[in-house]
């Protein structure tokens, strides 16, 4: 909501620039400022699809929307946004012109600057309460919640794309030369189709499944096993339905001898020690079998293993 209001107040002011002074960079950084909008806007709709309940066309409900969403912005930053200053810097390039008003440009950067830092500034301390150890490079690639990586990277392309913006307005108003305004505009298009790259390659990851991480698996391990019904986990796997909706599938060893109604016990003791360590871990399935070190040496029993990060 922060990035949402920021961005449209942002947009008009650089669209009012761009009209006074007709600037190229004004420009491009408009209709950037305008894909970003657009772009809160589809992670709020896609927050608010997800919460929908599940159905029986689609029975692990709809947590996955806002990866979809997520990755329609990357979509959207590439076209709308990269593609249009890479065409606008070229035409600028291509057929000069000065820039007038040169306090119109100038001003708005610089309101666009602070108003950039503050939304930039709330997602540093938004990710900051759920980043933990993680460097933010860790963070960006290893986020089940789209949201935040996605305003981050927006929020840092949009304030370096401002520098290279008043980087291209100030040497054409020194150099009296509109080639410099352009080459700004190209600059500006070039770092959003990377950061749209980015974004793409990440949520790509999320829409193919990821596991979960490294700690959460190790918590579940830990979890499963009580040494008394429970005496091993021969394999795990786990998925991401969305980024608060983990599934827990695992083949776990119980004793030769106990009757179904221990069997089934321990399964269910099983669920709620896993769901008190991991609570996102809502959709668990568990199949009982019997461990043999014979069969497990000869390859029947696969390695217990639970991929960690899926990056």
């Amino acid at each position: 909501m922060a990035a949402l209001a920021a961005n449209l107040a942002i947009a008009v002011a650089k669209f009012v620039a761009f009209l006074f002074s007709g600037s190229s960079s004004m420009l491009a950084e408009s209709v950037h400022s305008l894909a970003d909008s657009g772009n809160q806007g589809l992670l709020l709709l896609g927050g608010k699809k997800a919460k929908r309940e599940a159905t029986p066309q689609h029975p692990f409900g709809y947590g996955r929307e806002r990866y979809i969403y997520a990755f329609l912005v990357s979509i959207v930053l590439f076209s709308v946004g990269g593609m249009f200053a890479i065409y606008e810097g070229y035409e600028k390039i291509k057929h000069p012109h000065p820039i007038e008003a040169w306090y119109w440009p100038v001003g708005v950067l610089v309101f666009a600057i602070i108003a950039e830092s503050f939304s930039f500034r709330t997602a540093i301390k938004e990710s900051n309460e759920i980043r933990g150890g993680l460097t933010w490079t860790q963070f960006v690639r290893r986020a089940k919640a789209p949201e935040l990586p996605v305003v981050l990277l927006e929020d840092l392309g949009a304030l370096v794309g401002l520098i290279l913006a008043l980087g291209g307005v100030g040497l054409a108003l020194a150099t009296g030369d509109g080639v410099w305004d352009g080459i700004g505009t190209l600059c500006i298009g070039v770092l959003l189709i990377l950061i749209a790259i980015v974004l793409a390659a990440e949520t790509k990851s999320l829409l193919l499944g990821e596991s979960a991480g490294v700690e959460e698996v190790k918590k579940i391990e830990a979890a499963v096993v009580d040494g008394e019904t429970v005496t091993r986990l021969i394999h795990m796997r786990t998925l991401h339905l969305g980024p608060e909706e983990l599934l827990v599938a695992a083949k776990i060893a119980v004793q030769h001898d106990d009757t179904a109604t221990e069997v089934a016990n321990a399964i269910n003791a099983a669920e709620e020690r896993i769901r008190a360590a991991v609570p996102i871990a809502r959709v668990i399935y568990l199949e009982p079998d019997i461990y043999s070190e014979a069969a497990a040496s000869a390859g029947a029993n696969p390695a217990k293993s639970s991929g960690a990060d899926g990056h």
